[in-house]
């Protein structure tokens, strides 16, 4: 008998234990943070040598950085990284032909000029000089510029020609976009005034 009530006892204190935990409810689980999901915000150093990586790989220079002959061939001139198509550079002789489609050919011993359908294009100076490079722009001018294809990203801006590849610089991220702008920014500020475009009509007039 005695054996029996101890048994009972052990019972009725394990059912309240058990009654206890349940009104309590579960315990939840701890919550695990790790630096790998945490993103790192790049400091302004960071985004220049980003950008300066960007500009590098997309062949920035190629076009918009005046050129000096060497045993290789013409390299960027580096007095004059990314300054643009030298102002009152003489064009060299042109093929009317350029002007039809499929045609198009880069001009000049720099390579900061085309011919195209599209009439005569000018690299531009991407250098911050406030009155003739990028000093006045902001990042959401110069990131709009590239998402919309539009001089200064505005509706009614005239459009970016060729050889430009903007649409390739639009899909790029808005991170990348500011990388390269800072890097643009970190530049030696150049008083560069590129030409304005000339139109095909206008073109094929000159001799």
């Amino acid at each position: 008998m005695k054996k029996f009530f101890a048994l009972l006892c052990l019972s009725i204190i394990v059912c309240i234990i058990l009654f206890q935990s349940s009104c309590s409810g579960p315990v939840p689980a701890p919550t695990i943070t790790t630096d790998s999901t945490a993103k790192k915000e790049m400091s302004h150093g960071d985004m220049v040598a980003r950008g300066k990586y960007l500009v590098t790989v997309a062949g920035c220079n190629d076009c918009h950085s005046p050129k000096i002959m060497t045993a290789q061939g013409p390299v960027p001139d580096t007095t004059k990284l990314l300054s643009g198509h030298p102002a009152n550079s003489p064009l060299p002789s042109m093929y009317k032909n350029a002007l039809k489609p499929g045609d198009w050919i880069l001009l000049g011993p720099d390579l900061t000029s085309a011919v195209g359908p599209w009439g005569i294009s000018f690299t531009a100076n991407l250098t911050p000089d406030t009155a003739t490079g990028l000093g006045a722009w902001t990042d959401d001018v110069f990131i709009k510029t590239l998402r919309t294809g539009k001089h200064l990203g505005q509706s009614g801006g005239r459009d970016i020609l060729p050889p430009m590849p903007w649409p390739d610089f639009a899909a790029a991220t808005d991170e990348d976009l500011k990388a390269i702008f800072a890097y643009l920014k970190a530049l030696p500020a150049i008083s560069n005034k590129v030409p304005a475009p000339v139109p095909p009509t206008e073109v094929a007039k000159m001799k």
